[in-house]
């Protein structure tokens, strides 16, 4: 079993807020996870997957959440939306922190009558397949070196191309990484889609007949790393376009769709800006893409998005547990130069990521990066170029060109 990074984050909330929601996509680890803390601090947990306790959850909630003195753990919480106000009557009657740990399979943030009923009162943590750095065990300190005021410590290192493919096919989801044989993985994959698509978002939704979805993930894969175009995909695909927003909302609401929003340095336009297109793990993309031979992947004119798409969820890992609070954004300009990823960081400081899937760079990869330092001004402070070559070297002032694997490797923590 890994552990988990964001667990110091999880037990810090649970010190201090009366509950705490651990939320994301499912098969990530949220009930393993919760079920530990339970075990290790003598607590309950109930899980409305059982449908005795859905059932009370329903019809009685009150009487659920009621009545123990430690912490109950409420995994999938979001199948019961009349839990909220009845946890909101118990908590302020009783206002000790870490009285309730919630997991969810559904972001809040896209069901306000839930969110809104617990305001004030809850802290919402998410978690995202495993990434790279708590696969080797390691906390890496990639994002926090970004926006280091310390000189960058340059550090050649080796890189596998097929290695790193075979990372991208796999993915992040437990359950895959056990399965050794390719067969079993693509099988898994097939699973995890049915699941999503026939009960998941059926059941948000509370609509029938949504046999297109499988049919529109894979399209949404195929176009992963572009902007989101609705109207091109409701071409594409059939689907109405009220239709195709409406679903479109409810997979962002199971965590299956990450889209990545524009960065503007006004802040109005990043609201009319296209995002760019992102699903939650890179192996279910690739298993949707029909790209799971990593050997063939690593000879493909179409490494490109997946590899940044790979990069994009790392990153979104790492700040569950980097010191560097930042959000992340895509910047591109009306001349078409770009940057796949953007952070931005305390007191609006901003650094950028490019992607390459090329052994080597020149002084045109880094024209979208100094395009974003000329948006940003003086709160550019970083800019690095993402490359399957094996060394680090700077390309002039604050701009850098660094070997793929600095991602997820160890490093010592630098000085702010």
């Amino acid at each position: 079993m890994h552990r988990r990074f964001i667990e110091h984050r999880l037990v810090a909330a649970l010190a201090d807020t009366r509950v705490v929601l651990l939320h994301g996509a499912r098969q990530t680890g949220k009930s393993t996870l919760a079920q530990r803390l339970a075990g290790a601090r003598g607590g309950r947990y109930l899980t409305l997957d059982d449908p005795a306790v859905l059932g009370l959850a329903r019809a009685d909630p009150a009487a659920l959440v009621r009545g123990f003195e430690g912490l109950t753990v409420l995994d999938e919480a979001q199948l019961a939306p009349a839990l909220f106000p009845a946890l909101k009557l118990e908590v302020d009657r009783d206002r000790r922190p870490g009285r309730f740990l919630l997991t969810g399979s559904a972001s809040v943030f896209l069901l306000p009558q839930i969110a809104e009923s617990l305001a004030g009162r809850i802290e919402i943590l998410p978690l995202w397949p495993l990434a790279q750095d708590e696969l080797g065990g390691k906390p890496a300190r990639f994002v926090d070196r970004l926006f280091s005021d310390s000189p960058w410590r340059a550090r050649n290192r080796p890189v596998d191309r097929v290695g790193i493919c075979r990372r991208i096919v796999a993915g992040g989801f437990p359950e895959v990484l056990e399965r050794v044989a390719p067969e079993r993985r693509d099988a898994w994959f097939r699973s995890y889609v049915a699941t999503l698509t026939q009960r998941d978002v059926r059941d948000l939704g509370r609509i029938e007949g949504l046999t297109d979805l499988p049919r529109l993930l894979a399209l949404l894969a195929a176009r992963v790393g572009g902007l989101v175009n609705a109207a091109e995909i409701s071409r594409a695909s059939g689907i109405a376009h009220s239709t195709l927003r409406r679903y479109l909302i409810l997979l962002e609401a199971v965590f299956a769709l990450q889209p990545l929003p524009a960065w503007s340095a006004n802040l109005g336009k990043r609201l009319v800006r296209a995002a760019k297109l992102h699903l939650v793990d890179p192996g279910l993309t690739a298993h949707l893409r029909g790209e799971a031979d990593a050997d063939a992947l690593a000879r493909s004119a179409s490494l490109g998005p997946l590899l940044e798409s790979f990069v994009v969820q790392e990153l979104r890992k790492q700040l569950g547990w980097s010191r560097t609070a930042a959000s992340l954004y895509h910047f591109r300009t009306a001349a078409g130069r770009e940057v796949d990823i953007v952070l931005e960081g305390p007191a609006q400081r901003i650094a950028g990521v490019e992607v390459k899937a090329a052994a080597s760079v020149g002084p045109r990869d880094f024209d979208g990066l100094r395009a974003l330092a000329e948006a940003a001004g003086r709160k550019f402070v970083r800019g690095v170029v993402l490359y399957l070559g094996e060394s680090d070297v700077a390309f002039g002032e604050s701009l850098r060109a660094v070997p793929l694997p600095a991602l997820w490797e160890s490093e010592p923590a630098p000085r702010s």
